[in-house]
């Protein structure tokens, strides 16, 4: 181990006693994860915890994507999913509400999705329906196949996937996803603003076309951008619920309907959903009996899988696997993640009466861009991956992962750790340490603390945040807790949506999804624009980068680039890791494949044994 490791550890064991002796009492128990993840169409809100390499491109070197195991498959039998987080789900069991992550995950065994995608991450025809681009008149024609049903038995019609865009689009819709993309539709913003009873640009051609026109067209259109809805609700149950009361209805809370492989059968709300096979699944009906998704709690999902409790990990934590390295009950998949973590810094608030960010640099404490650099060459990234992720995490130069490898700029450096770099842009900024006591105080002369919010997750979150807080007071910056204490998820996002006065800087994490159009995430219209930050220049290469001229494959990625750079040079957020996805499959289950290109479906997944296999080690 090098001089700088033992360096790290040193510091991070007195954190560890300090907080031992100082903080007893006041601790909880480790929580869940650090990520959110984006829709396909939004680029929607998620967590987790793993990552990447340092500069792994095949990452099968690292761990296989697929597992066989042999014997004789069982006449169906439960799939038992273990849901690794440390507080309750929060149980929105619909693709026009949901929020994080952990609903999706849920959700993925009963899928009301319409589309699938190829390795490349685009749409293809193999699913529900398939699409044609009319490129000159700016339309989309979506035809369903023949047939399906919902899993009561209703028949999928247009109107199904109509209803999704008039929840969406209307005023008074509870949700996030109703952004710039949305708007890209002919006519939705006419519907939203109560001008207009139905949505303009989608036309019903018969009972199996829908025809969506758009103001503009681009290269997104292709994996599910642009404003189009790659979903189906069933208007059969939801038409007489008033939207503004959706999120709270039994038809999203407890009794789903779905095109899914399975069915919903029992909630246990924030712990538990068991499933039933969808005998009306358009694939036909599933090996197996059943499906059960269970919360464990990080602190004992290894014992859990070491016992044979549970077939499958979903959202297992990279921390975790030296815990289980040497379990013989188990296959551990990996495969890199569509996913970065990155420091936000808030500057401004979000206008939810109009939908817009209102950035304020003035207002804010965090708006002198080389206080922001500063913050971001102060931190350790590099060893805060190498020391707890054991190679699982990389410090991430860019905020679009390498696997999107036509528009990701490994050009760029990032924010390395160069803590003389950040005392200088300090010094450069006015940020000086008036009364000689290390502390550097604010450009006006008087105390400058930066609030810091992050959330609480497995043991070593809290070793990871005392270790960034040390990195920013040796730069002389006094940076302590939001709350004073890492956050708890549910709580922490409905802070940081709310612009709570008491956050200056975050960390958080974006699932990106397949489409790796930023604009979801970042344009002024989008509430998942946490930072607040926008400008003229911001917009323009949003725009251009999902522009008609953007099918010019050359100008996309030139726009990518410099959309990277233009972040990585303003840095309202600074990219701090990727990560590597790691999903521990217990021997029992006899076929699993978790590759992009090629994943196992769920209605072919069994079980070569009634109950689980337990390690002998």
């Amino acid at each position: 181990m090098n001089k700088k490791l033992w360096t790290l550890l040193a510091v991070l064991i007195a954190f560890m006693l300090v907080l031992g002796a100082c903080n007893k009492d006041s601790e909880e128990p480790a929580k869940g994860t650090d990520e959110v993840k984006k829709e396909e169409v939004t680029k929607e809100e998620d967590n987790k915890d793993d990552e990447v390499a340092e500069e792994v491109t095949d990452d099968s070197a690292l761990f296989p994507k697929e597992v066989t195991n042999d014997g004789d498959a069982i006449s169906g039998g439960i799939l038992k999913i273990a849901l690794v987080k440390d507080e309750p789900f929060k149980g929105l069991f619909s693709y026009e509400l949901y929020e994080d992550g952990f609903d999706a995950e849920i959700m993925q065994y009963a899928s009301n999705s319409l589309f699938e995608t190829d390795g490349d991450f685009m749409l293809t025809d193999e699913g529900i329906a398939g699409m044609t681009v009319d490129q000159d008149n700016n339309k989309v024609s979506i035809k369903i196949r023949d047939g399906v049903k919902w899993s009561d038995g209703e028949p999928l019609t247009i109107e199904d996937l109509i209803q999704s865009y008039l929840i969406i689009g209307h005023k008074d819709y509870t949700g996030v996803r109703y952004d710039t993309d949305l708007q890209n539709i002919i006519g939705i913003e006419e519907y939203h603003d109560g001008k207009a009873d139905t949505i303009s640009g989608l036309k019903k051609v018969n009972d199996t076309t829908l025809e969506i026109s758009f103001k503009e067209l681009s290269p997104a259109i292709f994996s599910g951008g642009d404003g189009l809805w790659t979903y189906a609700a069933p208007t059969h149950v939801l038409k007489d619920i008033p939207i503004a009361k959706l999120e709270e209805s039994d038809v999203v809370r407890k009794n789903p309907v779905t095109l899914g492989a399975f069915k919903y059968d029992k909630i246990v709300p924030g712990e538990s959903v068991q499933f039933v096979a969808n005998e009306h699944y358009w694939k036909g009906k599933p090996k197996l009996d059943g499906v059960i998704v269970q919360v464990v709690p990080s602190s004992s999902i290894s014992v859990a899988m070491q016992q044979g409790e549970y077939d499958i990990a979903s959202y297992f934590q990279a921390t975790k696997m030296e815990e289980i390295k040497n379990f013989d009950n188990i296959d551990v998949l990996g495969r890199q993640e569509l996913y970065y973590q990155y420091l936000g810094f808030k500057l401004g608030k979000y206008d939810y009466e109009n939908g817009k960010v209102k950035m304020d640099l003035e207002g804010s404490k965090m708006g002198d861009v080389k206080l922001r650099q500063a913050m971001g060459y102060a931190i350790d990234v590099e060893q805060v991956a190498e020391v707890y992720y054991v190679g699982l995490r990389e410090r991430a130069n860019s905020l679009i992962p390498p696997v999107f490898a036509s528009f990701y700029d490994g050009s760029l450096e990032g924010y390395t750790y160069d803590p003389d770099k950040a005392a200088a842009l300090l010094d450069e900024a006015g940020y000086k340490d008036v009364d000689g006591d290390g502390i550097r105080e604010g450009k006006d002369g008087k105390p400058l603390e930066i609030k810091f919010a992050t959330m609480a997750s497995d043991e070593i979150a809290e070793d990871i945040t005392q270790f960034y807080l040390q990195n920013w007071k040796d730069v002389g910056l006094n940076v302590s807790l939001t709350t004073g204490r890492t956050i708890e998820f549910n709580s922490f996002y409905d802070k940081v949506k709310a612009d709570d006065p008491e956050i200056d800087i975050f960390i958080a994490a974006w699932g990106t999804g397949s489409n790796p159009s930023p604009g979801g995430l970042y344009s002024v219209n989008s509430q998942y624009n946490y930072s607040r930050f926008t400008s003229d220049f911001l917009e323009e290469t949003l725009t251009n980068i999902d522009s008609a001229k953007s099918f010019d494959a050359d100008y996309r990625a030139k726009q990518f680039r410099a959309w990277q750079e233009y972040m990585a040079e303003e840095a309202p957020v600074i990219p701090l890791m990727y990560r590597y996805e790691l999903v521990p499959v217990n021997k029992r289950v006899k076929n699993y494949n978790i590759d992009y290109a090629n994943p196992t479906e769920l209605q072919d997944i069994e079980l070569v044994a009634d109950t689980g296999v337990k390690s002998t080690k």
